[in-house]
């Protein structure tokens, strides 16, 4: 009996010159050609001078595009497409470097008005006050005022000069706790890193990165309760010698 094929079985396959397939991709060709001589993208089928790309050169091309997006470099890029070719589960490796990089604040930017600062710091709004929280990294100044990249952080911050706090008092005592979180931060990164992550390499097998993928996962909230914990004990260690000279010396 004769075998009737659809027309999709019997269309060629849709191929592209540099120009359609840059513009497929939504990239210019000067683009396209920088990631062939960076070795991102396959060989295309020459035929003559001329060079005929397919659907598996759109593919890349997408898949470069959605890790850039994602904040990886063209470097880590080339090293996850090379772990690919080679065999390797370049999904589990992506997952990996994700769980890795994810931000560990849930921090929500605030914009605020020279004239809604004015009106919470008064006169206390100098330009060493700004100046010094730029440089602490909190907020960046733009025309119509600055934005804070924590609302909770800047709510606290109102809160205590509302309560009589000197801004000046408050941006020194914050720049000593970045200083303390910083320390902080070292010390689990240092644990995890030599502790957790000994088996990390180019190429890791894939069952082994989501392996650590989700051990990442489990640990990360981990080292928010003990860095919480932590801070709290401190502060009752705190207090107690403080309230115990306050004792001394009011009789």
């Amino acid at each position: 009996m004769e075998t009737i094929s659809t027309a999709a079985e019997t269309a060629p396959a849709r191929e592209y010159r540099v120009a359609d397939l840059a513009r497929a991709a939504g990239i210019t060709t000067r683009t396209l050609r920088f990631y062939r001589e960076r070795k991102l993208l396959q060989p295309p089928r020459k035929e003559g001078r001329i060079a005929w790309y397919g659907a598996e050169h759109l593919e890349r091309l997408r898949v470069i595009s959605e890790l850039l997006e994602r904040g990886h470099t063209l470097g880590g890029i080339a090293e996850l497409i090379g772990a690919g070719e080679s065999g390797q589960d370049v999904a589990e490796l992506i997952g990996l470097q994700a769980a890795i990089t994810a931000p560990w604040s849930d921090e929500t930017p605030v914009h605020l008005t020279w004239a809604e600062l004015t009106a919470a710091f008064g006169d206390q709004l100098t330009e060493s006050n700004t100046a010094e929280s730029v440089a602490q990294g909190y907020i960046s100044v733009e025309p119509d005022g600055i934005t804070h990249v924590s609302r909770r952080l800047m709510d606290a911050t109102t809160s205590l000069i509302a309560e009589g706090v000197p801004l000046a008092a408050v941006l020194a005592a914050s720049r000593k706790a970045q200083e303390h979180a910083d320390a902080v931060a070292e010390v689990f990164t240092a644990l995890i890193r030599d502790e957790l992550l000994g088996t990390l390499r180019p190429d890791l097998p894939a069952a082994e990165a989501a392996r650590l993928t989700a051990l990442i996962q489990r640990v990360r909230p981990l080292a928010r309760t003990v860095a919480d914990a932590q801070f709290a004990l401190a502060m009752d260690r705190r207090v107690s010698t403080e309230y115990g000279r306050l004792s001394e010396d009011c009789p």
